[in-house]
């Protein structure tokens, strides 16, 4: 399955907690594209009744958000597996192991979501560098921090991010397309402070 025009679209996700062996770990839950996480069942969302509802240790809301990349391509042959939260249809999407069961931001988290995200060439991204020269490209911007945090002012976060020591934000245009390809790996994931997600490249 390939998306199209996944840029800017809005979703929400439920991550179901349990404890593994090594850890908490969370069953991702997201409503793109079965609805766009409609704002007034999303703000009747209960984590705590919804953790009883299913039997989970925890229940994490991730939302709501947008997405950046212009395409994801990803194996569905395999159907789809969908769950309500409160009124919202979502599909299961992937499986994130935690770093704890409140992750702290510039941390990553392992995520094994078996697909492709696609940045088209002559789009904008904005990525995080780290001190070991890494590079990673946000995937997701979010209004969970910053209810009117807009696409229009990603550009300009460097002056708002309290990045830490030896990281670095910028915005660019990209000559060629950009393919993050987890489709046989998993991805490595984390927030800024403002709960933007980013993707690591390889």
């Amino acid at each position: 399955m390939t998306t199209e025009s996944l840029r800017g679209k809005r979703y929400g996700e439920v991550l179901v907690v349990s404890m593994g062996a090594d850890g908490p770990q969370a069953t991702v839950y997201n409503s793109y594209p079965l609805n766009d996480c409609p704002a007034e069942l999303w703000s009747r969302l209960d984590a705590q009744a919804l953790a009883a509802e299913h039997g989970a240790t925890a229940v994490l809301l991730n939302g709501p958000r947008y997405w950046l990349m212009d395409h994801i391509e990803k194996d569905m042959s395999g159907g789809r597996e969908i769950a309500t939260f409160g009124g919202i249809d979502m599909i299961r999407q992937a499986t994130v192991a935690l770093t704890s069961m409140n992750p702290a931001p510039y941390l990553p988290n392992t995520v094994a979501r078996n697909a492709v995200f696609v940045f088209d060439a002559g789009k904008p991204v904005f990525e995080l560098s780290d001190p070991d020269g890494g590079r990673w490209v946000m995937q997701t911007w979010s209004q969970v921090a910053d209810p009117a945090l807009s696409y229009d002012g990603l550009a300009g976060l460097a002056a708002r991010l309290k990045l830490p020591e030896g990281w670095s934000y910028r915005s660019q245009v990209l000559a060629d397309e950009l393919r993050i390809d987890t489709s046989t790996e998993s991805a490595q994931v984390l927030q800024d402070d403002l709960t933007n997600s980013y993707s690591r490249v390889r």
